[in-house]
């Protein structure tokens, strides 16, 4: 039985409510990301609040490798949240995530210092970035899930770019307020307390979030796949796992360049300018916020040309982007002004800008409804635990071990000639194909451009 794409129930979502949910799934990332950007910008001061060593480099060191601890639990928040957002809808983990992260990033803000309560000011930090590391495993995923399952075929990237506007958005707003805190503040204060309200802002915040994402619906694609399966029991964990691996593993050979790209722009490069550079703290943290803004506004303009070009170009171009612009773009920020470290930002974030936006909407449309959350969310959390919550780590210790401030360039540029390669022989197009209810429901892939011109007849899907 066949219908037209027109008669796709993604199609009947009404401009208001689509407007909604873009909304409320930005807003709750926005604080989500918010919380877990926030270390990467204290990272100085949290070293030298929790750890007690001596030296700046093993101090920072120290708190880079909790930042990657947390990335250690985000795969197993991506499959616990993913197995239960299968089963119990979108909506419900996306209200139960904000709510974990926003308590966990409060309690890094009411921690005691190292030298209050010795060694268990390290070990209670782990235990707060490990519970943010499992919300974060079931956010993003769901987020785009759930905006890319309310959104046309046709023009997916487009609305699903806004969940990447709001990750970049959320790491501008945490630039942008401890820069201000530390040009108010003097260091000795900022040092001592003023870091902190950064992370105890997330409580109200979370609770606005907890607030707009609680009156929202499931989506119309979970929906339908509820209405229409009594007949096909929820596909196991292991079935989940046999099935899709090869796609995750393709998929995950792209993300790895998203992950590294994202950390390496928006957590580390402010690092690298603070102690390699020698920018001061209040300069570096402008310029992030400047190009994270830019960043931002950046990220719809890519939805609309993925949907246009196809997701196989627009994962080409970022990592031709990223292979040819990150080694320049160091060379410029060692020129140790302001001026040429917003410059240096800006050029790596072109390419990842562009990876994030097409990573957003490939994680819904490589995998089908059934086991769309827990594959997607599996991948794509496990791909980010091994190439981006290491990425300030590897960048740190490279720089240190072998004395050459170009090092972390060379390791994205690698990564990103490596990802051009899975993109371009690896990963079919996906860019306007009707998204599969069932993982064992094969719907034929059609170019991106064919799929805009005309109305194309698909199978009727669970049926």
């Amino acid at each position: 039985m066949e219908r037209d794409l027109a008669d796709n129930s993604l199609e009947k979502v009404s401009p208001e409510r689509l407007r909604k949910v873009v909304r409320a799934s930005f807003a709750g990332t926005v604080v989500e990301w918010f919380d877990f950007a926030i270390y990467g910008y204290m990272a100085t001061h949290i070293a030298a609040t929790f750890f007690s060593s001596t030296d700046p480099v093993t101090g920072l060191l120290e708190t880079f490798a909790v930042f990657a601890v947390a990335f250690a639990l985000r795969p197993l928040g991506g499959i616990f949240f993913g197995r239960l957002g299968d089963r119990l809808g979108r909506k419900k983990i996306l209200v139960l995530t904000v709510l974990l992260m926003s308590g966990s990033t409060a309690a890094i803000g009411l921690i005691p210092s190292h030298e209050t309560i010795g060694i268990w000011a390290a070990v209670l930090l782990v235990l707060a970035r490990c519970l943010q590391g499992f919300s974060a495993g079931g956010e993003y995923a769901g987020a785009t899930i759930y905006v890319v399952e309310h959104s046309p075929d046709r023009h997916r990237a487009r609305y699903s770019s806004a969940m990447s506007a709001a990750t970049f958005s959320s790491f501008a707003l945490a630039a942008g307020l401890g820069a201000l805190l530390s040009f108010m503040l003097p260091p000795e204060a900022m040092g001592d307390w003023g870091w902190r309200i950064l992370f105890l802002l997330s409580v109200p915040m979370g609770l606005i979030a907890f607030y707009i994402r609680a009156k929202l619906h499931e989506s119309p694609e979970f929906q339908a796949m509820i209405d229409d399966s009594a007949s096909r029991p929820a596909p196991s964990l292991g079935v989940v796992f046999r099935t899709q691996w090869p796609a995750m593993l393709r998929l995950g050979g792209f993300v790895m360049l998203t992950a590294l790209s994202f950390y390496i722009y928006s957590t580390y490069m402010s690092t690298f300018l603070i102690k390699v550079v020698g920018l001061p703290p209040h300069l570096a943290l402008f310029s992030s916020l400047i190009s994270l803004t830019l960043a931002t506004a950046l990220a719809p303009v890519m939805g609309r040309v993925s949907d246009r070009i196809g997701r196989r170009r627009t994962m080409q171009t970022a990592a031709g982007l990223l292979a040819v612009l990150t080694i320049p773009a160091y060379m410029i920020a060692e020129q140790g002004t302001f001026a040429t470290a917003v410059v240096s930002q800006l050029l790596i974030g072109l390419g990842a800008v562009t990876a994030n936006v097409v990573t957003s909407v490939l994680m819904s449309e490589m995998f089908s409804t059934d086991v769309r959350f827990a594959a997607s969310g599996t991948c794509y959390n496990i791909t980010y635990a091994v190439f981006g919550g290491t990425a300030p780590f590897l960048a740190t210790w490279l720089v240190a071990g072998t004395g050459y401030s170009l090092s972390p360039a060379i390791y994205v540029s690698a990564i990103a000639v490596a990802s051009f390669l899975v993109a371009t022989f690896l990963i079919p197009e996906t860019a306007g194909r009707p998204l599969r209810r069932y993982h064992d429901d094969l719907v034929p892939a059609e170019p991106a451009r064919a799929v805009a011109a005309k109305a194309v007849p698909v199978r009727s899907i669970g049926k």
